[in-house]
């Protein structure tokens, strides 16, 4: 804590800060944890809980500072006083913790995991259960609101700022690095509200950062103001959130606060807290908030009986909250498979089209014009085109600004567009996807490159918590993106540049995921996607970016593909080959002269099984050829669903060819024998057809 802030501190009220509203959403949040652990939980009616005892007060002084139009906050899994500090329905917070229909997600993510769209103030952006994983979508959505003030001209978004809170556990979080780096490098109007209660469940705070304290060991952090204190105490508390939040939103950069406070109950219903010591427990006790906060308030702002009269106002809107809310019926089951995807039914936020942007007309039928192109040409074509049209679409990650990207997708687009809309980022695959996620929650389109698939793994959480995202929400959020992701063989191979592993997106649910083998489908697919309400996955296969198979005519300005609608690119009647990506020039070559039919799916989330299981009834065979490793790859999900829906049309079994369940290897020699070749693809054809 400065030492300005600290000779600001007063022993009497501050008269700025509404202490009576304090008192009752403090009252209200000690009442709903006590009747969750005394009452709710005993009677199995709440099954997953956690107290905010401690926490609460100070997280409610923060919420009274967030006014600005465009504010979002997001908080973990005790952050529920803040919640209902900022306006949220005790009913729909209990509900939530119940588990019943309405809440935050209609029954769908435990109730402490929570979400507000407010598009008039302050928002809750969607936590997830992941321990700092909140950190690097806050991040994203300061840059948009810098995007939103800078580049499309919004004074209201100017005086927005991002909040982002977290225990002092996950400051080692990756997410929390990430999302600082980008903060201080950008300097972008974000708080970091660090809750410091000196334990990650038993963990002591000294495993997390040296010393146990993270404020101290960043007071060298270059562009970032740090300021510190004790959050129980209420004139400290009441003096820094203020002095924080007016610093983020004055200067429009970055700070952290971190305040000390009493976890009074175990990190969790079931945690006894037997790994504390007697004393440290006794000494939390001590710094307990509300009597604090009495001793701060009567008689100086209040007398005993207005404190009374808020109090049991307080655990009076608890009681009224619980009443509805165990009126409510648990949702329908029948409804719990709704929102994995858009379905027509608007989100309350995020993506384009929730925050007004009105999409040009499209059309699916190809006019071919000019020579053939290759598919880097077609894509950084289609970027061009889109950004022109769409002010809210924006490209980054590593090294695509400049230099164009690794594979030159994004050459030139910088220049044409700026660094504000075309810009490299640290080397960060968490804070890259993380970071989208909340430009997206802002109403942007963003285009995150992931310069090669094995390097997506960094980003796992961030890309599963997006997919989720809709679903868990109840459609009240999502974030349609464009997650670029190059990979595959080219020349050589290795196990760190050359993995395709597509089934691991096609398995998070949310994610729609595409594998255009052509310059034409890259160019219809990547349009529908920047216009779409979905993230989406766009796997850019190295060996076919320049490929002179995969050049085609320019498609036209306005094409665009739906997903999940196949092509059969060879036709034949005496077997059925389904194929993807780099390996359906190869099906081609080797069907020649067999009869056999070829079906390039292009996109494996959705897939077309109409036209694959329409093929395999008219050829009574089918050889699935992918190359990704064999075992639990895509093609073993085609197989099931041949089987299961066409097996009395099946002349022989199902069959596959992939590369066998080994690491991409280096020399060409090696990679030539594992990959299937047109060689080893026609002998398959040839041992199905036979058998």
């Amino acid at each position: 804590m400065s030492v300005a802030i600290r000779k600001n501190l007063q022993n009497t009220p501050d008269a700025s800060v509404d202490w009576p509203a304090v008192l009752r959403v403090l009252a209200l949040s000690r009442a709903l944890d006590e009747m969750e652990e005394t009452r709710l939980v005993p009677e199995k009616k709440v099954l997953y809980q956690f107290s905010a005892r401690g926490h609460d007060m100070a997280q409610i002084l923060l919420a009274r500072n967030l006014t600005g139009r465009h504010d979002a906050v997001c908080g973990y899994y005790r952050s529920r006083p803040l919640l209902l500090a900022l306006g949220v329905d005790p009913v729909e917070a209990l509900s939530s913790s119940m588990a019943r229909e309405g809440g935050y997600s209609d029954g769908r993510d435990i109730g402490v995991v929570f979400n507000w769209p407010n598009p008039q103030g302050t928002t809750a952006l969607p936590m997830c259960g992941g321990v700092g994983s909140q950190y690097t979508p806050t991040a994203g959505w300061a840059q948009a609101l810098r995007y939103h003030a800078e580049m499309l001209g919004s004074e209201e978004h100017g005086r927005s700022i991002a909040v982002v809170l977290g225990g002092d556990g996950s400051v080692a979080s990756n997410g929390f690095w990430a999302a600082l780096m980008i903060a201080t490098t950008q300097n972008l109007p974000m708080l970091f509200y660090i809750e410091d209660n000196g334990y990650g469940i038993s963990v002591p705070s000294v495993f997390n950062a040296p010393g146990g304290d993270i404020s101290a060991s960043l007071a060298a952090w270059q562009g970032l103001e740090i300021l510190s204190g004790d959050g129980a105490d209420p004139a400290e508390a009441a003096t820094l959130t203020a002095a924080a939040v007016a610093h983020v939103r004055e200067t429009r950069g970055p700070a952290l606060l971190r305040l000390t406070v009493p976890r009074l109950q175990g990190h969790s219903f079931q945690d006894t807290q037997a790994y504390k010591p007697e004393a440290f427990v006794a000494e939390e006790w001590r710094r307990d908030p509300l009597p604090r906060l009495q001793d701060h308030l009567v008689p100086a702002a209040m007398d005993q009986a207005e404190w009374d009269r808020l109090s049991a106002e307080g655990r009076a809107m608890a009681e009224r909250a619980l009443e509805e809310a165990d009126r409510r019926p648990v949702a329908d089951p029948g409804r719990v498979a709704r929102h994995v995807f858009y379905e027509g039914e608007m989100q309350k936020m995020g993506g384009i089209h929730a925050h007004g942007h009105v999409v040009v007309p499209s059309s699916d039928q190809p006019r071919p014009e000019g020579q053939r192109i290759n598919m880097v040409t077609a894509i950084r074509r289609v970027l061009d085109q889109e950004m022109a049209l769409n002010p809210r679409v924006v490209l980054f990650g590593e090294d695509i600004g400049p230099k164009g990207g690794v594979h030159a997708v994004t050459l030139g687009l910088q220049e044409k567009y700026g660094a504000g809309r075309v810009f490299d980022t640290s080397l960060s695959e968490e804070g890259i996807v993380g970071r989208a996620v909340g430009m997206a929650l802002a109403g942007l389109m963003p285009v995150p490159e992931i310069q090669f698939r094995k390097y997506a793994e960094p980003a796992t959480e961030q890309i599963n918590d997006c997919g989720t995202m809709r679903w868990r929400t109840a459609n009240g959020f999502a974030a349609p993106m464009v997650l670029r992701m190059p990979g595959g063989f080219f020349k050589c191979g290795d196990p760190w540049h050359s993995q395709t592993n597509e089934v691991a997106f096609v398995h998070n649910p949310g994610w729609k995921v595409a594998v255009p083998s052509n310059a034409e489908d890259a160019v219809g697919l990547l349009r529908t996607a920047l216009r779409g309400n979905d993230p989406v996955v766009f796997f850019e296969h190295r060996a076919m970016l320049d490929h002179a198979w995969a050049r085609r005519q320019w498609p036209g300005d306005d094409f665009a593909l739906p997903f999940g609608k196949a092509r059969v690119t060879r036709s034949g009647s005496r077997a059925t080959v389904v194929t993807w990506g780099a390996m359906v020039p190869r099906c081609e070559e080797a069907a020649e002269g067999r009869d056999a039919e070829v079906i390039d799916l292009r996109t494996l989330m959705p897939w077309d099984q109409d036209t694959v299981l329409a093929s395999v009834r008219r050829t009574g065979r089918c050889l699935i050829v992918h190359e990704d490793l064999q075992t639990a790859g895509f093609g073993a999900e085609i197989a099931a669903r041949v089987a299961d829906a066409a097996f009395m049309d099946l002349d022989a079994p199902v069959m596959r060819l992939t590369m066998p369940d080994i690491p991409s290897p280096h020399n060409p020699v090696l990679l030539d024998h594992v990959v299937p070749s047109v060689a080893s693809i026609g002998a398959k054809l040839d041992d199905l057809v036979g058998f």
